[in-house]
């Protein structure tokens, strides 16, 4: 740990941590660390456990300002490197195969309430990398999905480090993965996405300055590590990865839940909270939450962080967390919010991004068929926005797939 790093005639000068990110290492307290030296993990912790004893503090909430104040250094510096997107353009790696291409273009019911953002070297780990999506909605929604994109991926790697510097898995983490192994990294990973989306809905509830009572957002994220994923969701965005199945066509498999009220044990679990759950009129087949009375808020979907009014009547930001081990069949995943689930089929969102001849215009492309049959299929509705992640595994398609035609 950085205990063991830093000289004890060092550990009275500033809590100041800097990153010195052209030569790859960490000043803290006058004595620079070789980023190669450390576990980013073991780094918080010993950090935190440093500056909490010199302040005569052992406590767990100095340990957790102290370590989400480095993860959000960490966010500054992989933004500052471009190493971190958050609007439409495209992400390659100088270090591995690993592609992204982001769009995400406004609809017609004013301004844009999407957020996208990736991450590469997530946690100054060379092999991880960070995806989110977030749709905002109600008055305070835009406003609300920019906070949690900002504020997920710091306090993710907060409590990450926490949890494992609570377990004997650091050490492990160095061996070759087994089934075990995998098994208790990924109850790690649960675990921190867990508490990481209750404490920013707890944040978004007591912030003095935004109005979470009836605005709030969906939140979908992934953690590739190595070859193996991590998927936290809550709301109606998904998760579609493109595999190719045994006859050679490539085909999608949804990594996600679409949580809206047409699911039956979410609508019974906002009906036992005595929340309703009904369609408007014109709007059939549509469910939405409300409150016991009144009209408010109409919510689409089941979960979502925010929307305080109808927390208490069954509405949650518990996120269903899975995961998933990549293989040479699994070829690239596409994040996206509702504005292109509505109006594009997963079989469909595959066959664009897989026909699309350049990977830089690959998202671009779908959020354009998107708005195309946005505009021939809810003709007298307004567009959505519309948003979408494209995430390639490998520098270019297995040879052997057959894309399939979205005709088929």
């Amino acid at each position: 740990s950085l205990l063991d790093i830093i000289p004890k005639d060092h550990q009275s000068s500033s809590d100041k941590v800097t990153r010195d990110s052209g030569h790859r290492h960490w000043c803290y307290k006058g004595t620079y660390i070789e980023e190669e030296m450390m576990f980013f993990p073991s780094f918080l912790d010993g950090l935190a456990r440093t500056v909490s004893m010199k302040k005569g503090k052992n406590t767990s909430s100095t340990e957790d300002d102290i370590g989400r104040e480095v993860a959000e250094t960490l966010a500054k510096d992989a933004k500052k490197n471009d190493l971190m997107l958050s609007s439409s353009a495209t992400f390659k790696s100088n270090k591995s195969n690993k592609f992204a291409s982001i769009c995400s273009k406004r609809g017609q019911k004013g301004i844009n309430q999407d957020c996208t953002i990736v991450w590469e070297e997530f946690g100054c780990q060379e092999d991880m990398i960070f995806c989110g999506i977030f749709d905002g909605h109600g008055p305070w929604g835009h406003i609300i999905a920019k906070r949690v994109k900002q504020s997920v991926p710091p306090s993710l790697l907060c409590n990450w480090q926490k949890a494992l510097a609570l377990t004997s898995l650091g050490q492990e983490l160095n061996t070759e993965p087994n089934r075990s192994t995998r098994n208790h990294q990924f109850d790690i990973w649960k675990q921190s996405c867990l508490k990481t989306y209750a404490d920013i809905d707890q944040e978004l509830k007591h912030h003095p300055g935004i109005d979470s009572f009836h605005s709030g957002t969906t939140a979908l994220t992934i953690i590739k590590q190595g070859e193996h994923l991590v998927i936290a969701n809550v709301g109606d965005s998904r998760a579609v990865l493109a595999t190719i199945s045994d006859d050679g066509n490539l085909i999608p498999f949804q990594l996600t839940i679409d949580f809206k009220l047409n699911i039956p044990e979410e609508a019974e679990r906002i009906r036992q909270s005595q929340g309703r759950v009904s369609c408007l009129r014109d709007e059939p087949g549509v469910y939405r939450v409300w409150m016991p009375k009144g009209d408010a808020p109409g919510l689409a979907v089941s979960r979502a962080i925010g929307d305080h009014c109808v927390k208490e009547f069954g509405l949650i930001s518990v996120p269903d967390v899975t995961q998933r081990n990549i293989t040479n069949k699994d070829q690239f995943v596409i994040l996206a919010t509702d504005g292109v689930w509505d109006v594009i089929s997963n079989e469909e969102a595959v066959e664009i991004v897989c026909s699309t001849d350049d990977r830089e215009k690959s998202a671009k492309r779908l959020v354009q068929c998107a708005m195309r049959a946005w505009r021939s299929k809810k003709r007298g509705i307004a567009m959505d926005d519309i948003s979408a992640i494209c995430l390639f595994f490998h520098p270019k398609l297995f040879q052997e797939v057959n894309p399939f035609k979205a005709s088929k």
